[in-house]
């Protein structure tokens, strides 16, 4: 219950104080059965403040595939009949997230309070994004809850799909990287030392390629903390660059221009905004608040500059096609599409074949992608690695032939 101040009159005068209620109706009616006829209710900023605490507290990220059952069962529920509110009680006992499960207790009893279904879910925007509180305000108003649900979950069991598959790309060469670099450093720290002693006994000139290893070796076990602490810098640095608007537009200009990846991030970027605006503009979002929405979304600052400037582009009476004509991310097959599906009057219908299309192409791209990234791994490790190694062995190579 909330504590509201207010101030009236009764039979004594002017009266002041606090009361509780569930709303500011109710406490108006208490007051009133109090003899109290009140001229000011305010909550107190106190309390709003601790909800709104509360709330950002509970609130948090959740992994796709969790939101993607809670929405899927959300809609079997609604759909089958039941009451919102026993939806809801259904999904906090038994969903396995517990941030799930902790936001959907208070978003229940938000709902059985009064509120709306987008109110109660807005309050938390790091569980449940634009997107999603949008379309349920749409399917509330609409009367169409559950079918808004069942495309909303359909939406995010494809947006992880698409993430997933982006990851899987990205998974082989890192782990190939961080081993090799793990490898590396035990060997200057720990194998090459054993080399250098023995080499200091020999007395003879050692070749430039193992004078330029045990240099390595040497710096690497002398300045070690060091390294470590300037490679994370550098990467808090560029974190903090990104997070600024030249910053993230500089690096994402950038890597859209990179060989073969930047390919992979355009043909995701187009996926996303594709998938996104048709399932805001099937589930009845306008046009304008879609466009605003898939902008947000758009996960690359170039992409979203893009369809922020078509937005402005619709808003003051023109197509969408021909803004994204001039930009470099969306080809011109996509473009045409489009504007196919803006002359038909079946522009959700398009966006959602432009999508399925690139997602097979995210695919095939992301296969290609690999394909030609395990023998640069290799190449990398063998002349990496191999290049120590033959280092440390050209001096007893060269005794060797001493000794003969």
């Amino acid at each position: 219950m909330a504590v509201f101040a207010y101030k009236g009159r009764a039979g004594s005068g002017a009266v002041t104080g606090e009361i509780e209620a569930d709303s500011r109706p109710a406490a108006v009616t208490a007051l009133r059965a109090k003899g109290v006829i009140a001229t000011s209710v305010q909550e107190k900023a106190v309390k709003a403040a601790a909800g709104a605490a509360i709330s950002k507290k509970l609130g948090g990220r959740v992994k796709d595939k969790d939101l993607a059952i809670y929405t899927r069962q959300f809609s079997t529920m609604v759909d089958a009949g039941l009451p919102i509110a026993q939806c809801l009680q259904i999904l906090s006992e038994q969903n396995d997230s517990k941030t799930l499960r902790d936001v959907t207790v208070r978003i229940a009893a938000d709902v059985q309070g009064g509120a709306t279904l987008a109110e109660s879910f807005g309050k938390y925007p790091k569980t449940f994004d634009h997107l999603f509180t949008n379309m349920l305000a749409v399917g509330e108003s609409g009367g169409v809850l559950d079918v808004v649900l069942q495309r909303l979950s359909g939406y995010i069991e494809k947006a992880a799909k698409l993430k997933a598959k982006v990851k899987s790309a990205m998974v082989y060469p890192v782990t190939i990287i961080s081993v090799a670099c793990l490898v590396i450093i035990f060997m200057m720290i720990f194998v090459l030392p054993t080399f250098a002693n023995m080499f200091k006994n020999m007395g003879s000139e050692l070749p430039l390629p193992t004078k330029v290893v045990m240099w390595m070796s040497d710096m690497t076990r002398k300045y070690i903390i060091f390294i470590l602490a300037g490679v994370a810098a550098a990467i808090y640095a560029l974190r903090r660059y990104y997070a600024t608007d030249q910053g993230s537009m500089l690096i994402d200009t950038f890597a859209l221009k990179v060989p073969v990846i930047g390919m992979l991030i355009r043909k995701v970027a187009v996926a996303r905004f594709t998938r996104t605006l048709s399932t805001l503009i099937s589930s009845g979002v306008p046009i304008l608040e879609g466009l605003l929405i898939t902008a947000r979304s758009a996960g690359n600052r170039v992409v979203e500059k893009a369809v922020m400037q078509a937005r402005q582009h619709v808003t003051a009476g023109g197509t969408l096609a021909e803004p994204l004509k001039a930009t470099p991310v969306f080809p011109p097959m996509v473009v045409h599409m489009i504007s196919v599906g803006e002359n038909t009057g079946a522009l959700d219908a398009m966006l959602s074949k432009i999508a399925d299309f690139y997602d097979d192409e995210v695919d095939a791209a992301v296969t290609a992608l690999t394909s030609l990234l395990e023998p640069m791994m290799i190449v990398f490790l063998g002349v990496v690695v191999g290049g120590i190694v033959v280092a440390m062995y050209l001096p007893i190579f060269k005794m060797v032939t001493l000794v003969k």
